[in-house]
């Protein structure tokens, strides 16, 4: 994993930030939901969802390929049809689908990178959305075309829409790795800029204990 933070909504505040349409969301009433998204390196991702009010576990992991190839070693040769990618559990009465798609899109990672996060290149760290129904397959199409016709980055958001056949929990020194190691290098580099981006724009949406200008 190299050390880039270059993501053209990083500077636009959130309130030039398009919404999502509620009328198409999750029904707040729908009980526990999940969603998985690729956004580059896993450790980043998951720092910047944990920290979200209503989120209730955020698991660093793979989808897109085999479970016979779904581990660390293999899914970094960008051969395997893997993406890194964050599995999302949340409660839709505190946040919704589309909020958690307008974070992805705004702060977790550069969505007009194709097969790429700054220097880390490879299918595995490709722009992805797996969703696993309908609605949410909907929702992110809807938002992908708003984004594009807002205008609010240079180039068209080439997140894929793929449908989530499975999710493999990556291996445990991996889960909340920006927390238990908040000095290494490439955290510092890329998810602390993406921390102080959230805190910024999206405060209200925080858990108390991350928003803090000790966070």
């Amino acid at each position: 994993m190299s050390q880039s933070c270059d993501i053209p909504g990083m500077n636009v505040p959130r309130s030039r930030f398009p919404a999502p349409d509620n009328d198409l969301d999750v029904p707040a009433d729908a009980g526990e939901q999940r969603v998985v998204l690729g956004g580059g390196c896993f450790w980043c991702t998951e720092a910047v969802y944990l920290a979200v009010d209503g989120v209730g576990s955020v698991t660093s992991g793979y989808a897109g390929g085999s479970a016979d190839t779904a581990n660390y070693e293999a899914v970094c040769s960008g051969t395997t049809g893997h993406a890194e990618v964050i599995e999302v559990r949340y409660d839709p009465t505190k946040a919704s689908f589309g909020e958690l798609l307008r974070i992805f899109f705004s702060v977790a990672h550069d969505p007009t990178q194709l097969n790429r996060q700054g220097n880390d290149r490879g299918t595995q760290y490709r722009s992805a959305i797996f969703y696993e129904n309908e609605q949410q397959r909907q929702v992110a199409e809807a938002y992908i075309q708003k984004l594009n016709e807002s205008g609010v980055f240079g180039d068209p958001v080439v997140t894929t829409l793929e449908p989530l056949d499975a999710f493999y929990p990556a291996e445990e020194y991996h889960q909340n790795f920006a927390a238990r190691n908040p000095h290494q290098p490439y955290v510092m580099a890329v998810a602390a800029p993406k921390m102080e981006k959230l805190r910024d724009s999206f405060g209200d949406r925080l858990k108390p204990e991350f928003n803090d200008d000790q966070a």
